[in-house]
């Protein structure tokens, strides 16, 4: 099956959803690894990448209650949070160097200041629950505050789902509220949300988020207003194998027309404190999908093996299946932890560093658009 499939990829041949099922039903994880890596090595070579960033969770209080999310309160219950302005921007300081004489309080956030290759962060990562308090100005300003005090870091935020949720709040059209965030400074919006986009399966696990077509027109609008963008795909819960190839070729036939997609990221489903519960996903499964998808989404520059799911060793072995990237430092992250996360949750840029050496591979520091700061 292999050679065939390889003859056909390696000519430029694109694989079918009949196909793709058949590369996820097969035993043969080697067979399958060795094409995916071939595909990777062909697109960037023995590179890895990764990235020196922060992760910042404004908040937890959220008017979805997703059946497959740990993370999200009610307001008032135990465990609820929200972050001021101040201590959102007093996490970004710990790792950053202001400008000469500003003061680290949230009041200074004029001049130019930029973010030290080695030694600070590149791009500040921002996603949280959908807040009934707090209004569009709110994040609007968040964004335009952090561009002003750090004018070289690179913005990524919001998922679609806060998108829309912001549309809904402010009034505005989708188009009109990532024109303004761009205008403030937002430059990339990650990939959650996604989940799955089959409708029975996201009836189950998240009935309350928008639809899967949504997310995609979402995900649209941002590539045409200049917002680059990450997906994701959320698997190990009750799809099934046909549930993550569709999701895969709608991603697929999205890239074909925009091009704004920057990497494609599979997050293994994590059961605890959940209302589906269930069980982690095993270390075959997360190498076939990150392989998988490597060969399906021969349209996207990167497959990122995100270490904070699955762990530093399967992340690393996830570099020889096709995987590129293997995400960032990240520093606090709250949402896979608050379901179960195995890992520590920080890692420092010389642990990246040696993970990817360590799989015969070379290690690029890059910023959150993929340009290149450092290679080892």
């Amino acid at each position: 099956m292999f050679e065939k499939l390889r003859a056909k990829i390696l000519s430029g041949g694109r694989l079918t959803r009949k196909e793709a099922v058949r590369l996820f039903e097969t035993d043969d994880i080697f067979g399958l690894g060795r094409l995916a890596a071939e595909v990777a090595r062909k697109k960037n070579g023995k590179k890895v990448f990764f990235i020196v960033n922060r992760h910042i969770n404004p908040t937890n209080i959220c008017v979805n209650r997703c059946k497959f999310c740990a993370f999200s309160r009610s307001k008032g219950e135990e465990g609820a949070y929200e972050l001021t302005l101040y201590e959102m921007l007093s996490r970004l300081d710990t790792g950053m160097k202001p400008e000469r004489g500003s003061s680290r309080a949230s009041r200074a956030v004029s001049g130019h200041a930029s973010p030290i290759p080695h030694h600070g962060f590149s791009e500040v990562h921002i996603v949280g629950g959908l807040h009934p308090d707090w209004p569009f100005g709110f994040y609007l300003n968040l964004i335009a505050t952090i561009r002003k005090r750090y004018p070289k870091l690179n913005i990524k935020a919001f998922t679609a789902v806060e998108i829309d949720y912001f549309s809904r709040i402010s009034g505005l059209s989708i188009k009109d509220v990532l024109i303004q965030l761009h205008n403030a400074g937002l430059q990339i919006m990650p990939g959650g949300g996604a989940e799955i986009f089959a409708e029975g399966v996201r009836n189950q696990v998240c009935p309350e988020k928008i639809p899967g077509l949504r997310w995609l027109e979402i995900m649209k609008i941002a590539h045409a207003v200049g917002i680059k963008t990450n997906a994701t795909m959320l698997y190990g819960h009750v799809e099934t194998y046909e549930d993550r190839v569709d999701h895969l070729l709608k991603l697929r036939d999205l890239q074909d027309k925009t091009g704004g997609f920057q990497a494609f990221i599979p997050l293994a489903y994590h059961p605890k404190n959940t209302e589906i519960g269930g069980h982690y996903s095993s270390g075959i499964d997360d190498l076939k999908t990150i392989a998988v998808s490597r060969l399906v989404l021969d349209n996207f520059d990167h497959i990122k093996a995100y270490w904070i799911m699955l762990g530093e060793k399967v992340s690393q072995v996830a570099l020889l299946f096709g995987a590129d990237d293997i995400d960032g430092t990240i520093v606090e992250e709250k949402i896979t932890h608050s379901a179960g996360g195995l890992t520590q949750g920080v890692m420092t840029r010389d642990d990246l560093i040696a993970l990817i050496r360590k799989a015969g591979k070379v290690p690029v520091e890059r910023d959150g658009l993929y340009k290149e700061l450092w290679r080892g």
